[in-house]
């Protein structure tokens, strides 16, 4: 299948630069009926029905952008996925000045060495400090690792750019659908017997990266490291059974639950990585809709929505949202589709 059948032309000043506030303000493209209906993200506790099943991720961004020195050059590096306790995969920029054995200072006493390279300007970092010790250092000399198309650096600080929900640390870009919810949002939700349950993906760099392929089966995915809990398995088994709807809030919970599904026929607890690419005629086990913000042209996840909702109901519904001017990417509004 080509790429250019997932291209559309987007307007520029319809690339969110910022955030609503407060963040449920973010207006909502409902098409889990026979029509699409404008609504606001507030209102989506009475979209669902009580039994459904809301899963989250919890993640939390790190502070994955890294600016280092090589030779006295100023370089650009973005983790992506942790390898053991002092080694990451990351992305460096300008790649060509990146060479195997390099050391890289990030400040006096924090520093690494490219122990590995490919062609992808991906390298294998590993630091002089591990664990805990290393978590902080990054912490301390990274910076949120916000999206290219976001030029507003103000809104790079962690009030901005984590979800309600995160907790656990590790992913490199925010799961940005959960980025709508707050606590009014989710006490509805309770109100309602709509339950509330998490997963956990560390989301990598690759999430930014286009399909450059012409063909999109030679496209290759990173991995990226994800756990369910035993409640988690033990809850959407349950509603499955019962007939209530599963409702994956961004395409890491997505991935997440037909990757184990795919695997065991069911919902497991585990952890494990994944990089399922899913496409059109990807047969979905685990989710029933999908809440997902508006996605970049050609890219892995308008793929995916597209496998799930199909590719001429997207057009439609992006059509629908560029000429209602709803805000694109991840700042921006967000739709709640249904499996096709």
């Amino acid at each position: 299948m080509n790429i250019n059948q997932f291209d559309f032309d987007l307007p520029e000043v319809l690339i969110a630069q910022q955030p609503i506030y407060p963040r449920h303000n973010s207006r909502l493209l409902s098409c889990i009926k026979n029509n699409m209906e404008d609504d606001f993200f507030y209102n989506l506790p009475n979209l669902l029905d009580p039994g459904d099943v809301v899963v989250i991720n919890d993640t939390k961004v790190l502070k994955a952008r890294l600016i280092g020195l090589i030779n006295q050059k100023k370089l650009s590096f973005t983790l992506h996925m942790k390898v053991d306790e002092n080694k990451w995969y990351s992305f460096c920029k300008p790649a060509k000045k990146c060479k195997l054995n390099d050391e890289v200072k990030f400040s006096q006493s924090f520093n690494a060495k490219i122990i590995d390279k490919n062609n992808y300007g991906e390298v294998l970092l590993s630091f002089n400090y591990s664990g805990k010790e290393l978590f902080e250092q990054i912490s301390k000399h990274g910076l949120m690792p916000l999206p290219p198309y976001i030029k507003n650096k103000s809104f790079e600080t962690e009030s901005h750019y984590q979800t309600y929900f995160a907790k656990k640390i590790g992913a490199v870009a925010a799961p940005t659908a959960g980025l709508h919810f707050t606590k009014d949002v989710i006490n509805l939700l309770i109100k309602n017997k709509i339950i509330i349950t998490s997963i956990t993906l560390h989301v990598g760099a690759g999430t930014f990266l286009p399909v450059k392929t012409q063909n999109i089966d030679d496209h290759k995915m990173h991995f990226e490291l994800f756990e369910v809990s035993q409640k988690t398995s033990d809850i959407i088994n349950y509603a499955k059974k019962n007939g209530n709807k599963i409702v994956a809030i961004g395409t890491t919970v997505m991935r997440t639950l037909e990757t184990v599904f795919l695997k065991y026929n069911k919902i497991m607890s585990l952890s494990d990585k994944t990089d399922l690419f899913i496409k059109p005629g990807f047969k979905f086990n685990a989710v029933d809709y999908l809440l997902t913000n508006f996605h970049l042209p050609k890219s892995t996840l308008l793929i995916l929505i597209s496998a799930f909702s199909g590719k001429e109901e997207i057009k439609q519904i992006y059509n629908h949202a560029i000429k209602q001017s709803y805000r694109f990417y991840s700042y921006g509004d967000c739709c709640l589709l249904r499996k096709k």
